[in-house]
């Protein structure tokens, strides 16, 4: 649909996409109502977002007569499809959209999707570099979705031979029924599961950024993940791959040898760049130079654009964010890893003794692994928020013959972050790698490392 004038739309969720697509749709002549749990005031600034649009707003609850005369019904990502509106408007043959699905039927510039359950976001930060740096004017790089601004409100800015770099999350893509021309899944592990439910529905959203794929277009697999690599066969069209070994000889590929990133294209291979230039921490960060090279030369930047993306690049806000030094001990922000394979990720890319602190809301997913490692490698463990004490009984104590640990619990990150000033040593690490949500103290993983950043920096 493209003629929004009086067409009576629904948009549940009045956090940042929902108000971006609010504002769109209002700009078109739409009339829109705004949907949203929480009670009118706590939805000031919210309101004032919108502040200038002609929207009717509805708080503090989902009542079903929302739907009478409604045209679509828009879902924020953040809100489940088993909502009981959600379902009877199904049930009524209401059409269910999010701005992704509507910015990617109408956008006029081919797109590059990127989705994961872990390193999406770096990964389309240096994708959304690299392609900054082979657009040549007129042409623009446009980067957002799920990373920075959604972008439906740019979409009559975009033009034809522009580029366009997507982050996508599996809440954005279980909606959607279409495919970017260059698509990427670097890695599918357990997430989400108090969303989704199960490993293979929260699978089946994940591939939905491949499943509408043509002929014509691009798939880019980890070679090295079973979740990424089990989803070839559904592949349309040409498959891109990544991992840190060499390629059989039939696929294309990036892979990491002697030092050096190289490209396999038909069988022949081609260096890319010394690995020494990557400034990110771990292993896990090298393979998402990999997954951003294949991308790249999939979507055909140059690799002169290629390598000045990765050039300087030192990491995006939140993911492994250093914030100072304070009494000779580094403290550290992970707020964005919400789950415990992303925090695992995170204890691999440190030597030094860490303080680790963990906690928040639980997105039901198995705390085995990472309970073994932190028993291996971390000095303290500060927990805090509702899922404390789940984590602690995972850890257990120290089995006899084990290297001690000490782990403390506290309410509030704020008093977290206190905790671990007590403890830590000079030489030390503090890292805040969560493994959880925010939902339980914070609107989102990025209020939650301002957060951190702030208590962090007033410790004197």
């Amino acid at each position: 649909m493209k003629n929004w004038q009086e067409k009576r739309v629904l948009v549940i969720g009045a956090a940042r996409q929902g108000l971006a697509l609010s504002r769109f749709l209002a700009s078109k002549g739409a009339q829109v109502i705004v949907n949203d749990q929480r009670p009118d005031d706590q939805l000031q600034d919210e309101k004032a977002a919108l502040r200038g649009f002609k929207v009717e707003w509805h708080a503090g609850g989902h009542p079903l007569h929302l739907l009478e005369g409604v045209d679509v019904v828009f879902v924020s990502g953040g809100v489940p499809l088993d909502l009981p509106l959600l379902v009877e408007a199904v049930r009524r043959g209401i059409p269910l959209s999010n701005d992704s699905q509507l910015f990617m039927e109408q956008v006029s510039a081919p797109v590059i999707g990127i989705t994961g359950s872990a390193g999406k976001t770096t990964t389309t930060a240096l994708v959304g570099r690299m392609a900054q740096a082979d657009v040549q004017p007129p042409q623009q790089a446009w980067v957002g979705g799920n990373i920075g601004n959604p972008l439906i409100e740019d979409l009559e800015k975009i033009q034809p031979h522009d580029r366009v770099v997507l982050e996508l999350s599996s809440f954005q893509l279980e909606l959607m029924s279409n495919s970017p021309q260059v698509a990427a899944v670097l890695n599918i592990t357990p997430n989400h599961l108090d969303r989704h439910k199960t490993m293979e529905a929260y699978t089946a959203a994940k591939a939905h950024i491949i499943d509408f794929q043509r002929s014509g277009d691009v798939a880019i697999l980890n070679r090295e993940d079973s979740g990424s690599w089990g989803l070839r066969h559904r592949i349309k069209g040409k498959l891109v791959t990544f991992g840190f070994e060499r390629p059989s000889p039939e696929l294309d590929g990036t892979y990491l040898e002697e030092g050096l990133i190289w490209w396999q294209h038909n069988g022949e291979r081609s260096a890319l760049f010394p690995a020494s230039e990557i400034l990110l921490r771990g292993e896990h960060n090298r393979l998402n130079v990999l997954a951003a090279c294949a991308i790249a030369l999939a979507a055909g930047f140059s690799v002169e654009s290629i390598r000045a993306g990765v050039s300087g690049f030192r990491g995006v806000a939140h993911r492994l964010e250093y914030v100072r030094t304070w009494r000779g001990v580094q403290w550290y922000n992970d707020s964005i890893a919400t789950a415990p394979e992303r925090v695992r990720a995170a204890l691999r890319a440190f030597s030094e003794p860490l303080v680790l602190l963990l906690g928040g809301r639980d997105k039901h997913l198995p705390w085995e692994e990472l309970a073994a490692d932190i028993r291996q490698r971390v000095d303290h463990v500060v927990l805090f928020g509702e899922a404390a004490g789940k984590i602690q009984q995972a850890i257990g104590r120290p089995a006899p013959g084990e290297r001690p640990i000490t782990i403390t619990r506290c309410e509030r990150l704020e008093e977290a972050v206190l905790a671990a000033a007590q403890v830590a040593e000079a030489g030390d690490v503090v890292l805040l790698s969560p493994g959880c949500t925010s939902f339980d103290a914070f609107k989102d993983f990025e209020e939650r490392g301002e957060a951190y950043r702030l208590w962090v920096n007033q410790l004197s």
